[in-house]
């Protein structure tokens, strides 16, 4: 279903967003979301929509607010940041000056000695630019929604404000009680709140802008004539070549063509530990050259890059709204129209019971500003925001808010093998030499001849004997064996490496001990290479995907959270129930020998047993089985494919961050739950007692105010969320 976002001006509380929502999805063909705390409308398109962006701005700046598109990502972190600093200003200069000027009208109401002659209308004076020119914000969004036949929370505070005001200007003529403590207090208070407010949202969306300020600003460029060229990393496009020196940034997706170094991901992944790069490996835009000088070729830029993609994410997520929210926002558009009238009735409760029009005026007045329910429209964009954010930071993107729920449900958690609980790539686990052959003569002659080729196996050999013997010999009249092994001429002597027919077509036998060794590693799950030189067999090698070294304290934690691990494998059965007993995993809850077209229908199988199933994967082949899932958790180092079918994005390759992202979730979910929580009884416990008569509107105010500051800082404290696996934020 196709969409586009919007950026809406003008949104002061949460009955802002559900007006702006209810005017968009009365559009036929459109469904769309209004988000208060981030300023973002998203719009699904129906198949067969007949509607332009031209109309659904229309829309939007009908029913009194303004709306543009937004041009990018980054573009958005820009706009959004300048947009922040120039509110907090207005906000900041209304606030003190409301400050400034209300404190002695307070003290002069409220303090009888204090009291000179003449004080009231000095108290007028000092009053009036407190809610004519601090207070206008409320008072002209309160004409735009009266305009369009709405009333909002600013409704609420402009006309309590301003009823108090009226009020004592009329009481100084008649000589009655003034209420100008209350209209300048109220003021005061609620435009505190404002700013509170506008700086933790501000916090609270910090970690996407820095996300998006990790890409490097400027860029290398290697031309056709082989000279350099700095340019903006924004212009450089899909194949062009760029050179990266030590302690730079690399500025977009690529492969390393030419250069050796290690680089430093974690900014991106959390992992501490530079990852070495080659010639032919892929590099991600954003992390840092720590070691030698690379060229790089382009091969994803501007919004395709992994950067860009995790942003959006973490955008798309904070833009989203739990069920919980939608509730809350269903509830605020009534809120307003059912607070006018309890304060009228209040009003004439009081005159009808009592006859004291002061007592029944300050009853009135306190109902409308006690009752604006802006908590409840940060309750859940405001955690969401503050636990995506962090999970940004240490490498997990929670795709939306309707993910949390399923957090905190799921009881089963299938493991996909390769990628997942091993690394992916074969290793050589041992050498098995024959009596009286050297251990590293082995690997020497076997390292040099697998060097030549280009196969797994061939390459974890080689890769381990470089690593062990410090340099390898070169081979002459190399040949490879299709499905058999290779051969050739090492410093001399005739090697061979393959399986054991590649040995016997030269007649060679198996000592038994060597029989033996090769039957155990195949009985483990792994791949025996069996190698000869000069016409007698030396050694048996042992490859296989070798377990990650976290994965056993991984599947613990899972365990710990109430989840059932299962691991799920297209291997054979021998090859997974030893991977699963390195890690913890029971030997009945291993399905083996599974077409990779038939993992989706596994999950199907557990849901229909009654589990709530999380399915952790990061091959093209997983992406049907996570899409599946009800928790999808695609691995950050798999194929894009995962990536976009799973709910929740890690980053890194280390399974222990799938425990992480699912405390993280239940902690955000736990966080708005507690939010929304609040809002509600607050609001329900605070109207009785201002229509009772028991507060003043200047403490309604006040209190009011603290509510919705409680909220924002209670979903600030995610910020302190730290990851049970040490990744660095």
């Amino acid at each position: 279903m196709p969409r586009t976002e919007f950026t809406i001006g003008g949104m002061t509380c949460a009955s802002c967003a559900a007006r702006i929502e209810r005017k968009l999805n009365r559009i036929d063909g459109v469904e769309a979301t209004v988000n208060y705390a981030t300023e973002k409308a998203q719009v699904h398109f129906h198949s067969g929509a007949d509607v332009s962006v031209n109309d659904l701005i229309a829309a939007v700046e009908a029913t009194g607010y303004t709306a543009q598109p937004p041009t990018g990502a980054a573009a958005d972190g820009d706009h959004d940041g300048r947009e922040g600093d120039d509110g907090l200003t207005d906000l900041r200069r209304r606030l003190v000056l409301a400050v400034v000027l209300s404190v002695p009208v307070i003290a002069l109401s409220m303090v009888p000695a204090l009291q000179f002659p003449y004080w009231q209308p000095v108290s007028l004076v000092l009053a009036t630019p407190v809610v004519g020119y601090a207070g206008a914000p409320f008072h002209r969004a309160a004409w735009t929604n009266l305009r369009h036949r709405a009333a909002t929370m600013d409704t609420l505070i402009s006309l309590g404000t301003s009823a108090a005001y009226a009020w004592s200007v009329w009481s100084l003529v008649t000589g009655g009680h003034i209420y100008l403590e209350a209209a300048a207090g109220v003021t005061a208070f609620v435009l505190a709140g404002r700013y509170a407010e506008a700086r933790s949202k501000r916090k609270a969306g910090a970690a996407l802008r820095a996300l998006m300020e990790l890409g490097a600003k400027e860029v290398t460029v290697l031309r056709d004539d082989g000279r350099e060229q700095t340019v903006p990393a924004a212009d450089v496009r899909v194949g062009d070549l760029f050179l990266v020196r030590p302690g730079e940034k690399i500025a977009t997706d690529g492969t390393v063509v030419e250069g050796a170094s290690a680089v430093d991901a974690s900014m991106l992944t959390g992992e501490s530990v530079p990852v070495e790069v080659v010639a032919g490996d892929p590099v991600t835009g954003a992390t840092l050259n720590a070691g030698g000088r690379l060229v790089v070729r382009a091969t994803r830029v501007g919004a395709d890059t992994q950067l860009a993609r995790m942003a959006k994410l973490v955008e798309d997520a904070q833009n989203g709204k739990a069920a919980a929210q939608r509730l809350a926002d269903r509830i605020s558009a009534v809120f307003v129209p059912a607070v006018l009238l309890l304060s009228l009735a209040t009003l004439t409760g009081w005159l009808l019971a009592t006859g004291d029009a002061a007592a029944a005026f300050t009853a009135a007045v306190a109902v409308l500003i006690i009752a604006c329910p802006c908590a409840l429209g940060l309750a859940t964009p405001t955690a969401l925001m503050v636990g995506t954010g962090r999970g940004a930071q240490l490498g997990i993107l929670i795709k939306g808010p309707e993910v949390l729920e399923n957090t905190r449900r799921a009881d089963t958690i299938v493991l996909d093998k390769t990628g997942t609980v091993t690394t992916g790539t074969m290793a050589l686990l041992a050498v098995h030499p024959a009596d009286g052959v050297d251990e590293m003569e082995t690997l020497r002659l076997a390292g040099a001849l697998e060097h030549a080729s280009e196969h797994p196996v061939a390459r974890a050999i080689a890769a381990a004997a470089m690593r062990r013997t410090g340099g390898l010999p070169a081979v002459e009249d190399f040949a490879n064996v299709p499905g058999r092994g290779v051969q050739g001429v090492v410093d001399g002597h005739a090697v061979l490496a393959g399986r054991e027919s590649l040995l016997a077509d030269w007649a060679i036998r198996l000592p038994e001990e060597l029989v033996r060794a090769a039957s155990a590693a195949e009985a483990a799950g792994s791949t025996a290479i069996c190698v000869a030189w000069d016409g007698e067999a030396r050694a048996v090698l042992e490859v296989a995907d070798s377990v990650k070294d976290s994965s056993a304290d991984a599947v613990a934690r899972l365990r710990a959270l109430g989840l059932r691990p299962i691991l799920l494998t297209g291997d054979n059965k021998a090859v997974a129930e030893t991977v699963a007993a390195a890690v913890g995993i029971d030997a009945e809850d291993v399905i083996a020998e599974v077409l990779p077209e038939d993992k989706a229908a596994v999950v199907r199988r557990l849901q229909s047993e009654g589990r709530t199933v999380a399915m952790a994967g990061d091959g093209v082949n997983d992406a049907a089985a996570l899409a599946t899932a009800d928790l999808g958790l695609a691995m950050g180092t798999g194929t894009d494919a995962a990536m976009e079918a799973g709910d929740l994005t890690l980053v890194r390759g280390d399974l222990r961050a799938a425990a992480d992202a699912i405390r993280l979730s239940r902690r955000t979910l736990a966080t708005i739950k507690g939010n929304l929580f609040w809002a509600f009884a607050y609001n329900v416990a605070a109207l009785p007692l201002a229509a009772a008569g028991l507060l003043t509107p200047m403490i309604a105010g006040a209190a009011m105010a603290f509510s919705s500051v409680f909220v924002v800082a209670n979903s600030l404290r995610l910020r302190g969320f730290s990851p049970a696996s040490g990744a660095r934020s």
